[in-house]
């Protein structure tokens, strides 16, 4: 990648930029995979990835939409992407084989897609090698996302259409509106993507009827979706947003007390952990730029991305290496790289020549850094899942009476291996415990009024509910929480 190249007539990708960028995500799936089998064995990094692999399968299986047999809920955040799985079990493919294949598909399609516009938006950027998709390939948070099991990458994938369409200027807005619409049937948050699209439609340079259709497209696209997304979940649990939206906001309520230094602190942390942190000039002088030129598409962008990291700052924790922010992470590479490629331009000249060089090669050296970071954590978080919620899942399905009551904070693993009737204590498939959630008491009294005989949980979670259970196993995993939680433990449940 050299700002210094002749232009290339053809600013396309070509068959070998494409092979180049297939290759890239197969190695990279190669190495996270081969990291989580050397630390435990293969799996998912987070048990909120079951939750949605049994969404899919029950409704494959059962043609309903439910976690637990009969029982319909609203407790997976993105339908889409559940919906995206079930094609798995109707193939009959392990949930491993089709779900790693989707996040590789989804990882794939987002370099094609970032390539494909840094060549037509950047003339500076001419190269042999697809440098800037091989850049978000190789970006340890969007390969975690990728084989995490989860909808995020799904929903960076949306996102960045919409983002595309926002800085090429395209007036393409029922499609924008469309796109937007079914992003949120991956996450309710996709409807943020209407303020920069409702900004750029006004801002332009066209007649005011023109403006008008544009709003008038925008919203058919986005109601298309949207709408029949609330009757969906309407029908399902009787709320407009699923059950997830309402129990985190509740469970981590706290999280709004911590000073708001603190909040933005630990997502720098996490945010910032990677390939991103190089990005921040190039970031910086690109907002500067887009003001000088007045290039609203950039700077509706930059506000987006701004606004999206302080919505969640402000209601929910940072948390898994900032996973709910990664989109907002992806847009902000967008910007960044602009930027930086943009910068790498000025850096022909002899004296800022070394600069050039030396930025070139501190990204590189950051993305090589940053990926084995990402393959060791990855392979970390996949053995304290698998050792702790999977082998406890496994182990209470032949060890506890079927009959059994189960009470559990952590259900995923939970609904896919095993097949007792749960009470959710996080709320996602039990929406009464959402008003107390954070009650230990009034939770200790709602599993006595339901008759639960099990409570599987970690000893540091809630110490005032797990002093009442007596212990009958605990994991032996040496991967433990890096909050001090202790070992997974079933409890039976002593009623007082």
């Amino acid at each position: 990648m050299s700002a210094s190249l002749p232009s290339s007539p053809d600013r396309g990708l070509s068959r070998r930029d494409v092979i180049v960028l297939a290759m890239a995500v197969v190695v990279s799936l190669g190495l996270y995979l081969g990291s989580s089998a050397l630390f435990y064995r293969i799996g998912f990094p987070l048990d909120d990835s079951w939750i949605h692999q049994t969404y899919a399968r029950n409704l494959t299986m059962r043609g309903e939409w439910s976690f637990l047999p009969g029982m319909p809920s609203a407790g997976s955040t993105a339908p889409l992407w559940t919906a995206l799985l079930s094609i798995g079990f109707i193939l009959h493919l392990s949930p491993y084989i089709w779900t790693y294949f989707l996040g590789g598909l989804l990882l794939f399609g987002i370099s094609l897609l970032v390539e494909s516009l840094f060549r037509h938006t950047v003339p500076t950027y001419h190269s042999g090698i697809p440098w800037c998709g091989l850049l978000f390939i190789a970006e340890w948070h969007l390969a975690w996302a990728a084989f995490s099991g989860m909808e995020t990458v799904l929903h960076i994938f949306l996102i960045l259409l919409v983002v595309n369409l926002i800085l090429t200027n395209s007036r393409s807005y029922l499609l924008a509106g469309i796109i937007t619409g079914l992003s949120v049937w991956v996450r309710p948050d996709g409807m943020t993507l209407l303020g920069p699209l409702v900004f750029a439609i006004l801002l332009a340079k066209s007649p005011g009827f023109i403006k008008l259709r544009g709003l008038i497209n925008l919203a058919i696209g986005f109601g298309a979706f949207f709408l029949p997304y609330l009757l969906f979940n309407l029908a399902v649990s009787g709320t407009p947003m699923p059950n997830t939206f309402y129990a985190k906001q509740a469970e981590y309520a706290s999280w709004q007390a911590i000073p708001f230094g603190e909040r933005l602190f630990l997502f720098s942390l996490q945010f910032f952990l990677g390939a991103s942190f190089v990005l921040i000039p190039g970031f910086v002088s690109k907002i500067i730029a887009a003001v000088l030129q007045r290039n609203w598409g950039v700077l509706l962008t930059v506000v987006w991305v701004v606004g999206y990291i302080l919505l969640y700052l402000l209601r929910l924790p940072v948390y898994q290496h900032a996973r709910y922010l990664m989109p907002a992470l992806a847009v902000f590479m967008v910007i960044g790289l602009k930027g930086f490629l943009e910068n790498l331009a000025l850096f022909r000249r002899p004296l800022l020549r070394m600069a050039g060089t030396i930025s070139l090669f501190a990204l590189i050296a950051a993305l090589f850094v940053s990926d084995a970071y990402g393959t060791y954590t990855y392979g970390q978080d996949v053995a304290y899942i698998e050792s702790q919620m999977v082998d406890t899942a496994n182990w209470v399905a032949l060890n506890v009476p079927s009959n059994a009551l189960v009470a559990a904070h952590d259900i995923g693993a939970l609904g896919y291996f095993d097949h007792h009737k749960l009470v959710d204590l996080a709320g996602l498939i039990s929406p009464n415990v959402v008003p107390f959630i954070n009650n230990d008491d009034r939770l200790a009294a709602y599993m006595d009024s339901q008759g639960v005989h099990y409570l599987i949980a970690f000893p540091g979670w809630r110490p005032a509910l797990t002093i009442r259970g007596t212990q009958i196993n605990v994991t032996a995993s040496n991967y433990i929480s890096r909050n001090g939680l202790g070992n997974m433990t079933v409890y039976r449940w002593d009623k007082p």
